[in-house]
């Protein structure tokens, strides 16, 4: 069992962590065996042995890394998560552990899933599904130290088939953050897992829940456009996201230490420039307000 003490409170953590590395990237720690680079095929560890490179190449531009639990549950990895994420606390101990498990739950067995991956795996936050309500999400959040991150409008393209659909004269995804916001988020540990491939609804939210931090996947494999999305979901302060990128960072150039820093420092360099160019244009704006009064 891994136990880490986090006496700050998650939304403390998340500050200090895209402080801390100056970065608002996610790195998404999700090591698919058959896509493994070949000279780690005779590892006794080899998905832990691949996410130590990815960390030793990314350890100083990630505010955050993400393991998906499928792909160490499914080859039964469970221990490779775990040193993965003691890796983690080692090599950037300012960055912030989300386990990707997309829980929902009630009742002993949500209790069991909060145990599991703060306890069991050590993780600063999980990815959970509201489907089930208020009584499937609470746990997760029950403790301020921890967080909580909801599916609201996901990049995949069947999200629609649901997320969007509409009564009072709200989308479906629109009923699920406000709820989650005005009703479970006591301790201010709630984020929203919304997709790079969905700006305009990403505004939305961004213009009805300015201080909720989200989670964006979509960036690279799927196609999302980063100036959009930092357009769209960037908060008050130039902060308010994490960019989560998978495939696109830890399989570039076949996965080797090179190119997976090279990617990383790219996406990393790509949100810094919109980021300034986004605050200069909105003090401009400001300067020309000032101008015509």
């Amino acid at each position: 069992m891994v136990s880490w003490g986090v006496p700050k409170t998650f939304a403390e953590r998340l500050i200090e962590a895209q402080r801390a590395s100056g970065s608002l990237v996610c790195v998404g720690l999700d090591p698919d065996s058959a896509k493994l680079p070949a000279d780690l095929a005779k590892e006794s560890a080899p998905l832990y042995a691949f996410n130590r490179r990815v960390i030793d190449a990314t350890f100083d531009v990630a505010a955050a890394y993400k393991p998906q639990i499928a792909f160490y549950s499914a080859v039964g990895a469970e221990d490779q998560l775990c040193l993965s994420i003691r890796y983690i606390r080692e090599r950037a101990p300012a960055a912030l552990v989300i386990l990707d498990a997309k829980r929902g739950d009630i009742g002993n067995t949500a209790e069991a899933y909060v145990r599991e991956a703060f306890e069991r795996y050590g993780a600063d936050a999980v990815t959970v599904n509201p489907y089930m309500g208020a009584d499937s999400v609470r746990p997760f959040l029950a403790r301020k130290e921890y967080g909580a991150l909801l599916l609201c409008r996901t990049s995949n393209s069947g999200a629609k088939d649901f997320q969007d659909l509409s009564f009072d004269g709200l989308p479906l995804y629109r009923h699920v953050a406000r709820q989650a916001v005005d009703h479970w988020n006591e301790h201010g540990n709630l984020m929203l897992v919304v997709g790079a491939t969905v700006p305009r609804e990403m505004a939305e939210l961004r213009a009805a829940h300015p201080r909720v931090p989200f989670l964006v996947p979509g960036i690279g494999a799927q196609g999302g456009d980063l100036k959009a999305t930092l357009a769209a979901g960037l908060d008050a302060v130039g902060a308010g996201l994490l960019i989560s990128a998978s495939r696109s960072l830890i399989y570039s150039g076949g996965g080797t230490a090179a190119a997976i820093r090279a990617a990383a420092e790219e996406l990393h360099a790509a949100i810094n420039r919109e980021r300034h160019n986004l605050e200069r244009q909105d003090l401009r704006g400001q300067g020309r307000n000032a101008t015509s009064r």
